[in-house]
């Protein structure tokens, strides 16, 4: 059944609905799945706000350290509101980088 759940969340990331990519954004960051992270950070270039907000909180919920170089060059082209999130997840996936070691 995960399968099945994430490959129905990774396809709410296509959707022409911006309401139902950031839905699938958000499940993926829930079902907490590495797989998802390039969905993910293919997200971040998303044209709707909400959208790439969700995917930095879903990539900040996976915790991969892959999504740092992406969240940073996204910082560069957001309002405050989202670059307090990135600099949060940001923080999460060093700290727990820096936990692997």
């Amino acid at each position: 059944m995960p399968d099945e759940r994430y490959e129905y969340y990774r396809g709410l990331l296509v959707d022409p609905d911006p309401a139902t990519r950031w839905k699938g954004a958000e499940a993926l960051g829930r079902l907490g799945d590495p797989r998802a992270v390039d969905d993910l950070i293919g997200a971040l270039q998303d044209e709707d706000r909400l959208v790439r907000k969700k995917a930095v909180w879903a990539l900040g919920s996976i915790g991969d350290s892959r999504a740092i170089p992406p969240l940073r060059a996204l910082y560069r082209t957001e309002g405050p509101e989202i670059q307090d999130l990135i600099r949060e997840v940001q923080q999460m996936l060093l700290h727990a980088a820096s936990g692997r070691r």
